[in-house]
């Protein structure tokens, strides 16, 4: 341990009670982000990977049941998430068909079974944009209030040196040096967390932002396919 850290733990240990309080809460701060940063960072570079694996696969699939037995292995892909949704809707919708066997499929029929499934895809995709955004807006309310907090603590820390200058009678730098320094190291951790927290969440809110441009554009292509597999099943 180096004679920096000893200082460090130190001017610390001396620091007030509210100063004491603030470091602790910027250590909440800084653990939590940390932790949410390296969760949220597996989790999307699993989504990329995966979705882009799926996207390849869907596309060399012949039909739409091969591509859901390729999608059932992808459970990290929320391209593959969205596609089983939307299928089962088309199956479910068929079933349904399928069950008034004497009745002919109609107009109204077709509208039913592509508005189904638009909604349902809708609905998955809210679902996959509010999975991917969970845990990030913490990010940006570490990056926004720790330096303030910090700043507080600074602030509160400096009002303390003077009390105890004007209790003591003395200005020199002896006296006041120890005091200015523990309360700027509350300052430090602030930025020490502000920074990091805000290049994540920045780095996130990309990623989120692309894959969602992603999935929008799967469930157009999507839709596309099954309204030519309905309107092919009508004619029959």
């Amino acid at each position: 341990m180096t004679t920096e850290t000893v200082g460090l733990f130190y001017m610390l240990s001396d620091a007030g009670p509210v100063v004491k309080f603030i470091m602790l809460l910027l250590l909440f701060f800084s653990i939590t982000s940390w932790a949410i940063i390296f969760i949220k960072f597996r989790y999307v570079r699993s989504a990329f990977k995966e979705s882009a694996d799926f996207t390849d696969v869907f596309w060399q699939c012949r039909n739409l049941s091969d591509a859901f037995s390729k999608a059932k292995a992808l459970r990290s892909s929320p391209v593959a998430r969205i596609f089983i949704t939307a299928y089962m809707e088309m199956a479910r919708s068929d079933s349904k068909d399928n069950e008034k066997t004497q009745v002919k499929r109609t107009d109204n029929s077709y509208f039913q079974a592509v508005g189904s499934i638009k909604r349902s895809l809708n609905r998955s995709i809210g679902v996959e944009v509010r999975r991917l955004v969970q845990l990030v807006p913490f990010l940006a309310t570490a990056g926004n209030t720790a330096p303030f907090i910090g700043l507080f603590g600074t602030v509160w820390g400096i009002m303390d040196t003077f009390h105890g200058i004007g209790l003591s009678g003395s200005a020199s730098l002896a006296v006041v040096a120890p005091g200015i320094s523990e309360a700027l190291i509350a300052t430090a951790a602030g930025l020490a967390v502000a920074i990091p927290s805000v290049i994540a969440y920045n780095y996130f809110t990309d990623r989120i932002r692309v894959l969602d441009s992603e999935l929008q554009s799967f469930s157009s292509d999507l839709l596309n396919i099954m309204e030519r597999d309905i309107q092919k099943q009508m004619e029959v």
